[in-house]
């Protein structure tokens, strides 16, 4: 644990709503508009949009996420929302505030209500990636919010070439059949909580997640098999039509199979499989606890984007 990491609480100042802003929970139907707030953030401070309607609707669709009592959206005279929170899974939250309406405390409001709810559900620490330098990277600084981790979103390219990446003998590439389904959720959760500090989840969790979200095709589960026909390396997608790009959410290799270059193959293939289905650029996300940055710049991928995890204790851990 790092010295900003330390367990210690802060008081955050008292914050009110502008006298023309309204605060209600949200719906599921808000998913659209929601949407379209963080899209409107993400241009204004990225210059270019990775959110799309169903990564919101895939996320309030999780067991454990109930959105009338887990989100708040702000509301101009007109009805049309301006900001929002949500108190996500474990220690995960998200927040917006539409660039023409910054500097007004909504920031700090939701950051307030966040607290106050993720300190009612029980929650030890909360925290929310922001990019780097952006006006949520500021405020949660100025509100006492240390750094965990960064973050880093990588392409490639339009036009790009894909690299060659042969399997070893005995290894084959292909869509995973849905008998293989658990198979696939215990690879990616091996892999992914040897560094990550969360519950592990649950098939229940996975299925509405990832097989429920809007746009889900079962070739979007990529697996590599062994010789025995077991499931060994994993790699998941998405695809967005309306802009051409397809995302891996997810990549891993069982622990004793890596070293093989099976994860380079499956990328490979997943690049090969997003583009046949129409993704003119390939993105992924990877953060600084994984050290995976180099493997995906080794295949062609460049930063396109920084983010920083800021995150905030509400009761010191037991």
């Amino acid at each position: 644990m790092t010295a900003a990491d330390t367990p210690h609480l802060l008081d955050l100042p008292p914050a009110a709503l502008p006298d023309d802003v309204v605060a209600r929970p949200l719906r599921a139907g808000d998913a659209a508009a929601v949407a379209a707030l963080m899209a409107a953030q993400e241009q204004h401070d990225l210059g270019e949009v990775h959110v799309e309607e169903a990564d919101i609707v895939a996320d309030w669709q999780h067991p454990a996420f109930d959105v009338g009592r887990d989100t708040i959206g702000l509301e101009d005279p007109t009805g049309a929302l301006v900001a929002y929170a949500e108190l996500g899974i474990g220690e995960r939250t998200d927040a917006a505030v539409h660039p023409d309406h910054r500097g007004r405390g909504l920031g700090s409001w939701l950051a307030q209500w966040l607290r106050t709810h993720g300190t009612a559900s029980g929650r030890e620490r909360i925290g929310s990636p922001v990019p780097l330098d952006s006006a949520g990277d500021r405020l949660l600084t100025r509100l006492g919010y240390h750094e965990r981790w960064r973050s880093w979103v990588l392409e490639l390219p339009d036009g790009a070439t894909i690299p060659e990446r042969p399997l070893p003998s005995g290894y084959t590439v292909g869509t995973a059949e849905p008998a293989e389904y658990a198979a696939v959720l215990d690879v990616v959760e091996d892999a992914f909580l040897e560094w990550s500090r969360r519950e592990r989840q649950t098939f229940a969790e996975f299925e509405a997640t990832v097989l429920r979200r809007p746009g889900f095709a079962p070739w979007q589960v990529r697996v590599v098999r062994d010789d025995a026909g077991a499931v060994v390396g994993v790699a998941l997608l998405t695809l967005d039509p309306s802009v051409r790009v397809g995302y891996l959410s997810r990549l891993a290799v069982r622990a004793d199979r890596r070293g093989r270059g099976l994860a380079q193959a499956l990328m490979a293939d997943a690049f090969a499989t997003a583009r046949a289905h129409g993704a003119v650029r390939s993105e992924l996300s990877t953060d600084s606890r994984t050290g995976a940055l180099p493997l995906y710049e080794r295949m062609g991928m460049v930063v396109t984007s920084t983010w920083v995890h800021r995150a905030v204790w509400l009761r010191l851990p037991t």
